[in-house]
C-alpha cells in the first residue's frame, strides 16, 4: 500500500475526535503592537493601553486576525496526536478558511488555547486535505475567542 492511503487511512481514522487542547498561550501586549506593526493596524483600540482604558473593553484587545493566524502554532501537549509526527508527512500548506468567527474579544494579557476536531479528509491528487473546526477558547471566558472552519493540504513522500 502507498504512503498516500496508509497515511489517508491513519487520518480517516481520526474524523470525529477532538484534539488534546493545545498549552495555554499568554497574548501580551508586545506580541499584539508587533502583530499591528507587520500588518499596518495599529489602532488605538488594540495598541494604546492608556486611551483603551476607556474604550468599550476597558483595555486594549488582541487583532482578530492575530488569534486567527497563531492558532495553528499554539504549543500541542506531548500526548496530542498530531499528523505532522508522521514520518510520511513532507509538508503541510494552509489552503485556507471555510469559515470563521470572532465570538468574542481576546483581552491583552489573556490566556488562550486551540481545540481542534477534524470533520473529513480527501485525496486531492497527491496530497491529503484535511478539514477541522479550531476553536480558541479564552482562559474563565464563556465565549470562544475564535471559531474557524480550516483547510489544510499534506504532501506525502
Amino acid at each position: 500500500m502507498s504512503n498516500l492511503q496508509d497515511t489517508f487511512d491513519h487520518m480517516t481514522a481520526r474524523i470525529g475526535q477532538a484534539n488534546t487542547p493545545s498549552e495555554w498561550f499568554t497574548l501580551d501586549q508586545a506580541r499584539v503592537d508587533q502583530f499591528g506593526a507587520a500588518t499596518l493596524d495599529d489602532q488605538w483600540i488594540h495598541c494604546d493601553p492608556d486611551r483603551a482604558r476607556d474604550g468599550p473593553f476597558g483595555q486594549t484587545i488582541a487583532h482578530g486576525q492575530l488569534t486567527l493566524s497563531i492558532m495553528e502554532l499554539l504549543p500541542l501537549p506531548a500526548d496530542a496526536v498530531r499528523f505532522d509526527d508522521l514520518d510520511t508527512i513532507d509538508l503541510i500548506i494552509n489552503y485556507g478558511f471555510n469559515k470563521v468567527r470572532f465570538p468574542s474579544p481576546v483581552p491583552v494579557g489573556a490566556r488562550i488555547r486551540a481545540h481542534t476536531v477534524l470533520q473529513s479528509v480527501e485525496i486531492k491528487g497527491d496530497m491529503i486535505e484535511a478539514v477541522t473546526e479550531k476553536t480558541v477558547e479564552i482562559e474563565n471566558h464563556n465565549k470562544p475567542a475564535c471559531v474557524a472552519i480550516a483547510i489544510a493540504r499534506y504532501v506525502v513522500k
